[in-house]
């Protein structure tokens, strides 16, 4: 008996709710037909609140499945079924498709969120909170409150974000705003930004007086920075508190039209280079009614003292804005926070970068005095061995592990047969060293383009460097960097290894110190410094691959970083480890600091760098941390 009640009421309910769908859509057929965003919202809560059939006809509309027949009859077409949008029968004759644009599509999206909130299908839950996060309305809190619970994890928590993001925008209650805001403490999300922003939005107003409720945000005084006496009287004038006032130049044409004799309304023209005469004379045409009245001086003056001026909030109550002022300054501090830790890991990753260019050519400046201008160019040999490496050995871990050594030995031994060849003959005569190396820089570079031509050849990174590590929404550094920060650290603890633990360091410190005493303690200066040039030169190559993974391989890769390198030796100080160090942090932090406030042109910011470095050797000519030892002429 109960199966036949209810399904008799739903017989009974069923034509009913058809009907009051039927009526809207008979009086709106017009617009649904042409919607315009402006004026179709109250057309669709209508359709919405309508009942059954409403959700589909909506769905329907907001999907272009929704048409006219000719007859006027609206059909939905659901793949090669059409269907009447009202009584749902068949429809076969033609239909006219209606394709509503984006903005009315959104407006159905709205109206469709309180029913698609607690679907069956979280595809379309989905579809409800991504239609709340664009388009909400105060109406769609409550909807959202209830249907809060929900089996899918992360749609039950972008529910619970959106409903305190929605409570900030809409709920009656200040308190519960309060408390909203209070709930994202630390989270600087840029949705909750702008739910925050809005609330700090102020309208400039003038009035006798200020009503007690309103929300001031700033008490203003005609005459500061924030109000120019001209302003604040535009403000008068727009709330229709005060006369317009005619500009110098009107008021001066105006009065130059009615000049009779030599006078205007009985004020000399002589005298009319007096804004008070000019003013007389305009009040008297007024008077007589041949000009507008316009106000005076005076006029502005009194109006401007006897009216407050101010901005006021648009937020109605002052806990809230408080509390949104003060969670938006957090954000703000934050960022800057964020900005500086960033702004400190970019300087730290470019300060490896250098470090590692820099330390091959601080051991053989440092051990040799020799100024290598083919210095770079062993950074590029590195990198195409690299690239040659990753070409024969599948698998680009595997080809970076082999690379690495294969760069050293490649670069070692060109730094020996370049010590060889040129640098020993050239002994203690740094300007035809320097000329000798720098023809042999552009020699290599030639080389180069010969045998892999002008292109930039690439050198993959393995995918576990392919990442970044981020922190919050603005600190951001690629993992390839992290690893080239991590490798210049483990060459400094290689580099101190070896010239504090090994004979080589011994013999090359000794020969740093005193070539003269070390020879005379039987240590071989030539083959010290020939195993010197070679070890810089092997690092230099190690360098280069580490570039060559985020800079392109080209044969002009060394000239890019030749010039930061010996700046970074000259300033750390030559011949010290530390000073290398101290010379790239320094170098990077400055490179880093100065594009900042100059970011549109780095080489203006490489400019005002090299300017620093000729400004700091005047005062250290011997870098930040100078070698200490008896040099004797040999």
């Amino acid at each position: 008996m109960r199966r036949i009640v209810f399904c008799l009421l739903l017989l009974i309910a069923g034509p009913a709710s058809a009907q009051d769908l039927g009526a809207v859509l008979e009086v709106s057929r017009d617009q649904i037909a042409k919607p315009s965003r402006q004026t179709i919202g109250p057309v669709i809560d209508e359709i919405a609140a309508s009942g059954a059939g409403a959700v589909t006809f909506l769905e329907a509309w907001g999907d272009r499945r929704l048409g006219l027949t000719a007859e006027g009859r609206f059909a939905i077409v659901d793949g090669e079924a059409t269907i009447d949008a009202v009584t749902g029968a068949r429809i076969t004759e033609e239909v006219d498709l209606l394709r509503p644009n984006s903005g009315v599509r959104g407006l159905i999206a709205a109206a469709l969120v309180p029913a698609q909130l607690a679907d069956p299908d979280p595809v379309r839950r989905q579809a409800a909170l991504d239609a709340l996060g664009r388009d909400a309305t105060p109406g769609h809190l409550p909807a959202l409150r209830q249907a809060l619970q929900d089996p899918d994890p992360g749609l039950a928590a972008r529910k619970a974000r959106l409903e305190r993001l929605l409570t900030i925008r809409f709920d009656p209650d200040p308190a519960a705003r309060v408390t909203a805001i209070d709930s994202f403490d630390g989270d600087d999300g840029t949705d909750v930004q702008a739910a925050l922003s809005p609330l700090l939005a102020t309208s400039r107003v003038a009035a006798a007086s200020l009503p007690e409720t309103a929300n001031i945000a700033a008490r203003l005084s005609p005459g500061s920075d924030d109000l120019s006496p001209d302003a604040a009287y535009r403000l008068l004038v727009d709330a229709g508190l005060a006369r317009a006032r005619l500009t110098e130049a009107d008021q001066k044409s105006a009065l130059a039209a009615h000049i009779e004799g030599d006078q205007v309304a009985g004020v000399p023209v002589a005298d009319l280079a007096d804004p008070a005469a000019r003013d007389r004379a305009y009040a008297a045409l007024a008077q007589a009614g041949t000009l507008a009245p316009a106000a005076t001086a005076e006029e502005v003056e009194a109006a401007l003292k006897a009216h407050v001026f101010a901005d006021i909030y648009a937020e109605a109550s002052p806990e809230v804005t408080d509390a949104a002022r003060a969670a938006l300054n957090d954000m703000a501090f934050r960022k800057r926070v964020q900005q500086g830790a960033d702004l400190t890991l970019d300087a730290l990753s470019l300060a490896s970068i250098y470090f590692l260019a820099a330390i091959g050519l601080a051991i053989t400046f440092g051990v040799m005095g020799v100024i290598n201008m083919a210095h770079g160019e062993f950074i590029m040999m590195g990198a195409y061995t690299g690239y040659v490496v990753q070409t024969l050995v599948p698998g680009k871990t595997v080809s970076l592990i082999v690379a690495l050594p294969a760069a050293f030995a490649v670069t070692f031994l060109a730094g020996v047969v370049l010590y060889l060849l040129v640098i020993r003959h050239l002994a203690k005569r740094p300007l035809e060293t320097l000329l000798a190396t720098f023809g042999v820089s552009i020699a290599l570079q030639q080389m180069a383009k010969n045998i892999f031509g002008t292109q930039a050849r690439p050198l993959t990174a393995p995918d576990w460097l392919g990442g970044a590590i981020s922190w919050g929404e603005v600190v951001s550094i690629s993992t390839i960097r992290v690893a080239i920060l991590v490798l210049a650290l483990l060459f400094l603890g290689l580099f101190l290894f070896i010239t504090r633990r090994t004979r080589l360091g011994l013999n090359m410190r000794a020969v740093t110190q005193n070539p003269g005493m070390a020879a005379s303690m039987g240590i071989n200066p030539d083959r010290v410094a020939m195993m010197t040039f070679g070890l810089g030169s092997g690092i230099a190559g190690i360098a280069g691959v580490a570039i060559g993974l985020f800079a392109k391989v080209t044969s002009e890769l060394g000239s890019d970083y030749i010039v930061q390198s010996f700046m970074t030796v000259v300033v750390g100080g030559v011949g010290n480890i530390w000073g290398t160090l101290a010379g790239a942090a320094l170098i990077g932090g400055l490179q880093k600091g100065i594009e900042v406030l100059n970011p549109a042109n780095t080489l203006a910011a490489q400019t005002w760098m090299i300017l620093f470095i000729i400004v700091f050797i005047q005062f250290r000519p011997r870098g930040i941390f100078p070698t200490r030892g008896r040099f004797v002429e040999g």
